[in-house]
């Protein structure tokens, strides 16, 4: 019989791990379980390695199969590739080509050779943690069958998988797999052969025919194997000399009393459930009690309590009559080791049911379900997920759980990442106000903002800046006679007061270099009170001279320049930029400068203008004789000369500001004595 196949794009490959899934749901990484813990995400990959097997599963299988049937088949050899092949090519569908070439070797074997890949699949890679995965599922084939059937939509359902591919269990040794690509369904048919041998020791035979009507659904029959002494269906031994007894055809009735169960078919619908009678000794187990007490116990008349610990409700006595008054709070029973056992797996097994008080036979039924967290909890107690009854919500906690516990796995990181991006904005953010403010110790505030935000500042020229120029007297021989470290210490303490003067009367410090010290108003404030600001903090620095002494114990002398003019003004350097005057104006200020004496102010006509402009800031002007005007100065008839500071200004605002009084407004800033300067009295 020849097999049609196709080739699809978009063929599935199994996660390699489980902590690295592109794109998976069921990544556990930051769970606290350790590594050999059963969890959801290694069941999904088992059953992935029937539904989808991944081309390194695929080509492992090949291997193994050339290697044992090369004999049969000569060429078989072709079906192996390199495994660089697929890491190249992420999408390349191995097994379609799998089939073009078993197709062009031997038609006729080729459904032949598809079964035994299949069989070599899960011999080769149903190994450690994956087969503990498909034990977990039932402990015979045909609960095998049944939680294959449930688990797996189970598994579509978290995915929201919207293809037609699954399982349908539908009755005693028959199984119904869809699919939309029939090589899947003869490598199932190989897989399914060799997981009955390797979970239960049982060797069947699987038959597989087309279901009617829709060619992408195929029917597994398992036929019963038989010897001379037991008859074995579904991995079950029965007894031969076993008779099923013949079916007694009965009318319907609405009598309850009419209705016909016996106690195993009640045991096998309810596995988790027990009776007892007035004096609370066991009279029924469940299956699923039975399994595991079953072993331990000399008959039925043993004390609910000595297997059975009642932690809710609290408080409750163990009395029959006590136990049918609490018969409407839940109940929650956890198992006890019982006599005799050593190695009890279920031991802290807990069951949360209700009990039932049922007053036809004066006993009690407790009917529950395991009290699990996720898939190791069900197999580290000895259970499987057969034991669970299908009309039981457990199994779907149980399933639903583990997605759960991944979805907080993942919350919690998301929490983490969110964490660490804010703890990473807020020292961005510090880091910023750092940035900013050290750009404002640099430059004015409006170059230091378009500077921040990356903007082009050109150049600009500003009337009217009075420019300060000062030096230290004799500087260069005091130099001579101290240790770097002493000048250093001198200029740092005094160039301290200085730049809390610019600060104090709100002027730009352009820079020092060496013993220079060169400040400038009206450049980034321009205000008709700009000369009477820089005049105000020439006097603060002689005052400032007189408190600070040389290494040797001489007060520091100081000559200062004053001079308005016109400047070009702009930023100078990508390294270590700059915010440079440029004009004949700061050549001129520099003059002033060069000209004045120690512990003097020597002022420029064009600042004494201003500084004697407006009334009420009256300064001591001593003028000096016109020779010691710079050359460089413009001074048209000769009329013009330069003037002394004098140490004192007349009685004003200057003195009240310098005395920290307030300004007769009296706003906040006139007492800080900054920007009153730029108010008119």
């Amino acid at each position: 019989m020849a097999c049609p196949f196709f080739r699809r794009a978009d063929s599935l490959t199994r996660q390699p791990s489980v902590i690295a899934e592109p794109g998976g749901h069921w990544a556990l990484e930051d769970e606290e379980l350790s590594d050999d813990a059963l969890t959801l995400t290694h069941l999904q990959m088992a059953i992935q390695l029937l539904t989808a097997p991944s081309n390194e599963d695929l080509n492992t299988a090949v291997t193994s199969l050339v290697a044992k049937y090369r004999q049969n088949w000569p060429n078989i050899h072709k079906l192996k590739l390199d495994p660089q092949t697929f890491k190249s090519c992420a999408n390349y569908d191995y097994l379609a080509d799998i089939q073009e070439l078993l197709l062009k070797m031997d038609e006729a074997s080729a459904s032949e050779i598809l079964v035994l890949l299949g069989e070599e699949l899960i011999t080769c890679c149903c190994t450690g943690i994956i087969e503990r995965a498909f034990r977990c599922l039932g402990t015979d084939l045909q609960e095998f069958l049944g939680s294959l059937d449930g688990v797996y939509d189970v598994l579509k359902l978290q995915e929201e998988d919207v293809t037609d591919t699954g399982f349908v269990c539908a009755g005693e040794g028959e199984l119904i797999f869809t699919s939309e690509r029939p090589v899947i369904a003869w490598l199932l048919l190989g897989s399914l052969k060799a997981l009955t041998r390797m979970l239960y020791k049982v060797d069947v035979n699987i038959k597989i025919e087309p279901v009617e009507g829709d060619a992408r659904r195929y029917r597994y029959l398992f036929s019963l194997v038989k010897d001379n002494s037991q008859t074995m269906l579904m991995g079950r031994p029965t007894s031969v000399s076993k008779t099923i007894p013949e079916t007694v055809q009965r009318s319907n009735s609405s009598n309850a009393s009419d209705l016909q169960m016996n106690s195993s078919s009640f045991c096998k619908m309810f596995p988790w459930h027990f009776i007892m009678n007035e004096q609370l000794e066991l009279v029924q187990l469940g299956r699923g009690f039975s399994k595991l007490y079953k072993p331990y116990m000399a008959d039925f008349g043993c004390q609910a309590t000595t297997y059975f610990d009642f932690k809710r409700p609290k408080g409750l006595t163990m009395k029959f009559r006590d136990i049918v008054r609490r018969t409407y709070t839940p109940f929650l029973i956890g198992l006890n080791n019982p006599p005799g056992a050593v190695d009890f797996p279920a031991i802290g097994l807990e069951i949360k049911g209700q009990m039932v008080h049922c007053p036809e036979s004066n006993s009690l039924l407790f009917i529950g379900s395991p009290f699990l967290d996720g898939l190791d909890g069900l197999t580290c107690n000895g259970l499987f997920i057969s034991d669970i009854p299908l009309h039981d919500a457990t199994r779907e906690v149980i399933l639903v759980g583990e997605q759960a516990r991944a979805q907080d796995g993942l919350r919690r990181r998301m929490d983490k990442i969110k964490n660490s991006i804010e703890e990473a904005n807020s020292a961005v953010t510090k880091e910023r106000k750092k940035n900013v403010s050290l750009l404002h110790l640099i430059f004015p505030a409006e170059i230091a903002e378009k500077l921040w935000l990356g903007s082009s500042i050109d150049a600009k020229t500003y009337p009217d800046v009075t420019i300060l120029f000062s030096d230290i007297v004799g500087f260069t021989s005091i130099c001579s006679r101290a240790t770097p470290f002493m000048v250093i210490s001198m200029l740092e303490g005094l160039y301290k007061d200085f730049d809390e003067f610019c600060d104090f009367f709100d002027v730009y410090k352009v820079e020092t270099i060496g013993d220079a010290y060169c400040v400038a108003s009206g450049l980034h404030r321009a205000s008709i009170y700009d000369a009477h600001k820089v005049a105000w903090m020439a006097l603060k620095m002689i005052d400032a001279c007189s408190k600070h002494i040389t290494h040797d114990g001489e007060q520091i002398k100081m000559r200062i320049g004053l001079h308005t003019g016109t400047v070009l003004a702009g930023v100078v350097g990508r390294k270590m930029p700059r915010y440079c005057l440029f004009g004949h104006s700061v050549t001129i200020a520099n003059k002033f400068e060069s000209g004045s004496e120690a512990l003097k102010i020597n002022v420029s006509p064009t600042t004494k203008d201003w500084l004697t402009k407006h009334e009420g800031f009256e300064f001591e002007l001593q003028p000096r004789d016109p020779s010691f005007l710079p050359k460089e100065f413009p001074n048209p008839g000769g009329t013009e000369t330069c003037y002394f500071l004098g140490e004192l200004p007349q009685p004003g605002f200057g003195q009240r500001a310098a005395a920290g009084g307030a300004h007769q407004c009296g706003h906040e800033d006139h007492i800080r004595g900054r920007r009153c300067l730029e108010t008119p009295p």
